[in-house]
């Protein structure tokens, strides 16, 4: 004869078959036959309050055939609702008996959701650290069947069932998270092609060595350093590589190491486990976790503070990461893109770089060149941000650059680079009344020509011409634009702080255009 088992042997079968996998309903429907040596039960349900749709949503059922995984709604009438409230504010361990499930709606709305004829329920309420309330259900056949007995033993599996209630939603969550990691990864890939498309503009003149190192670099999983002055489009590089790569198909992950506080970049980039410093309620996969099999953009790495810096020093060497507070390395396959404004052996020699990652990270370098310095790329772009403008914008008709308007564009020192001149297409397009583009004057921010090696000199404006007199012609506008540089450096071409170096071109270019010009310079403006 067959001994019942103890509430001891009960609790330690049924938490061994609770937590001998990951799957649980398969655990749910392990852990019944342990419980139905002692309580009658012919299934057994896992639940979770969603108090937002005020419903009992049932994650996961079993009975002594198999388990299966459910999400099924439960709804709960306003009564039920506050009784389940006020257990959230006064909570009681506990099982209770439902002898009457017809006179309990979520006892009658689920065993009727789910084709089940039991007619005796043994309900255990269960809350987790976070403070979500759950419930885990027993129904047996036949009215009135359990016992105050039944109850107490149920009540002894309380702590169990509720680690295994925090263990699923926890599951939830990190599923939820992988999905909308997945829709957005898919969402940026679609962004990255949408915008490069299959060339990158100034494939074709001033990036064409650029390009034509992407198209060498992107195959391989070398690490690649982008440099370049603000907003030439060192992202858009980036972008460039990983859609012409193997992991294509993989996570794009963009990091700004400039615009994560010090305090949080470990956590940002290699993520923390639980309890690892104050406000860390939970686990939380880093950058690199989410890049893993895909692409990691650094942009901005000379911001990166040096204790970052040697965290990633160890992934470059190692391919693993290790979360804040945590011990155990975790391995990660992700190709390393950085990029930088910054003079990094600069920051080296002022120990504000770590040598041996600049080494790590220099393995293939990539220069963009400023806009200044490929004004021939400029009206593909200008054709580019006219065209993405007016998709924006709805326009019912695209507007088109005005006569002449390119060409001052050209002669133009571009301290903003490429993004600057995406700022002036879009303000001209928003000014115009006719069509025409004329390309509105505007100071530049100082801030960002600090990268350009002389002081801003302001766009020629095209609309202020022809008011009161005649339109000027382009090498009208052009000698006056020169002028205006030579007043500024007073008379100086040539070096820091000269004429060429203020409207970023090339000194001897610029005497070429001035003689063209009929601009008297050196000795003969001297005279």
């Amino acid at each position: 004869m067959t001994m019942p088992m103890t509430d001891d042997e009960t609790f330690r079968k049924v938490t061994l078959e609770l937590f001998s996998g990951t799957d649980v309903a398969a655990s749910l429907h392990r852990a019944l036959q342990p419980i139905t040596q002692v309580i009658q039960a012919n299934h057994i349900f896992l639940q979770i309050y969603e108090s937002g749709l005020g419903a009992m949503r049932t994650l996961a059922v079993a009975d002594i055939r198999e388990g299966r995984i459910s999400d099924s709604l439960t709804p709960m009438p306003e009564e039920t609702r506050q009784l389940v409230n006020r257990h959230l504010s006064a909570f009681v361990e506990g099982a209770a008996a439902i002898s009457d499930p017809d006179r309990n709606p979520v006892a009658r709305d689920m065993l009727s959701f789910h084709g089940i004829e039991d007619r005796s329920v043994l309900n255990m309420l269960l809350q987790t650290d976070i403070g979500r309330l759950g419930s885990v259900v027993l129904t047996a056949a036949g009215e009135k069947q359990y016992a105050d007995e039944d109850v107490r033993r149920f009540s002894t599996l309380y702590r169990p069932f509720s680690i295994l209630l925090a263990k699923v939603l926890e599951q939830r969550e990190l599923q939820s998270l992988r999905e909308r990691l997945s829709d957005d990864n898919r969402f940026l890939n679609r962004e990255l092609l949408r915008l490069s498309g299959d060339r990158i503009i100034g494939a074709d003149f001033g990036l064409r060595e650029v390009t034509r190192q992407i198209r060498k670099v992107a195959a391989g999983d070398s690490p690649v350093l982008i440099t370049g002055e603000t907003g030439v489009g060192k992202d858009v590089v980036a972008g460039a590589i990983h859609v012409d790569s193997r992991r294509s198909h993989q996570p794009f992950i963009a990091v700004n190491c400039g615009a994560i506080p010090e305090s949080l970049v470990d956590s940002e980039l290699f993520g923390h486990e639980k309890g690892a410093f104050t406000g860390a309620l939970s686990e939380k996969r880093g950058r690199f976790e989410r890049a893993d099999g895909g692409t990691i953009f650094l942009d901005e790495i000379g911001e990166m503070p040096l204790s970052a810096q040697v965290r990633l020093l160890r992934v470059l060497q190692e391919m693993v990461v290790e979360r804040v507070g945590g011990t155990t390395p975790i391995p990660t396959d992700v190709r390393i893109i950085a990029a930088t404004n910054r003079d990094l052996p600069e920051l080296i020699r002022t120990g504000r770089f770590r040598e041996d990652l600049w080494y790590r990270l220099n393995v293939f370098p990539i220069h963009v060149p400023p806009l200044r310095d490929r004004p021939d790329d400029i009206p593909a772009l200008v054709d580019y941000f006219i065209g993405r403008k007016t998709d924006e914008l709805k326009l019912p008709q695209r507007p088109i650059p005005a006569p002449g308007a390119l060409e001052v564009l050209a002669h133009y020192s571009w301290p903003g680079n490429v993004r600057e001149l995406a700022n002036v297409v879009e303000r001209s397009i928003i000014l115009s009344t006719d069509g025409l583009l004329r390309f509105h004057a505007a100071d530049p921010d100082p801030a960002a020509t600090g990268e350009s090696g002389g002081s801003p000199v302001s766009l020629p404006s095209m609309d202020t011409a022809g008011a009161d007199g005649p339109f000027p012609t382009l090498d009208e506008v052009t000698a006056d634009h020169i002028k205006r540089a030579l007043e500024h450096s007073g008379g100086k071409v040539h070096g820091p702080g000269g004429a060429g170096d203020l409207l970023g071109i090339n000194p001897n270019t610029l005497r070429h255009r001035m003689r063209n010009l009929g601009i008297t310079f050196g000795r003969e403006h001297r005279a």
